[in-house]
């Protein structure tokens, strides 16, 4: 695994297409059993190096109810972007996460974590990668349909500040995808127990 995550960190096969050049940003380890696909670092993880930390990360873990260092401990959470590099800002916000990375490193990486038990899907992005024609046409609609993913995936929208309005229309998430989220969080943290 070690070998594999510094091949991901060498890649710059999008570097062309990077304004900030590329950074991949990964952390996964052989007995992770929750892994988070994201969509791809901001600008604040780019300069960092530190997935999630940012304003979203700490909104994601307040979801998932686990501290810091639960978060970051790479044996039990993996955080795998479906872009790596920061892509760049866009009109309304950060550009898409590249599409090339997702293909290229994700298969490898997830087969080299057998004992996950769960994959959140964080946004749209991962959300069609990963279901396919199962996501529903629009990610209010998978998300409210997450428990046609259980066991192996848990949808969820991205935990941006920028979301705040999706959240406040749509209180059911807080109210029935969150306590389901931090049940499975906590049986996945309490099996060391």
């Amino acid at each position: 695994m070690q070998e594999l995550l510094s091949e991901i960190r060498d890649c710059q096969h999008c570097q062309a297409h990077l304004p900030l050049g590329p950074r991949p940003i990964v952390s996964a380890h052989p007995s992770a059993r929750l892994i988070i696909i994201g969509q791809a670092p901001g600008s604040k993880v780019h300069q960092s190096g530190i997935p999630w930390d940012d304003p979203s990360g700490k909104q994601l873990r307040q979801w998932l109810n686990i501290s810091n260092s639960q978060f970051y401990d790479e044996t039990k959470v993996a955080l795998i972007p479906m872009g790596f590099c920061y892509p760049g800002k866009g009109k309304g916000g950060d550009l898409p996460p590249r599409s090339e990375c997702a293909p290229m490193w994700h298969n490898t990486l997830i087969n080299n974590m057998p004992k996950a038990k769960l994959t959140l899907l964080i946004g749209a992005y991962s959300q069609k990668y990963y279901l396919g024609n199962r996501a529903k046409k629009n990610l209010t609609e998978t998300v409210r349909s997450f428990q046609d993913y259980l066991p192996q995936f848990l949808p969820l929208p991205h935990p941006s500040p920028r979301n705040r309005f999706w959240q406040a229309k749509n209180p059911w998430f807080q109210k029935e995808v969150v306590p389901v989220l931090q049940f499975h969080t906590a049986n996945i943290f309490g099996e060391d127990q």
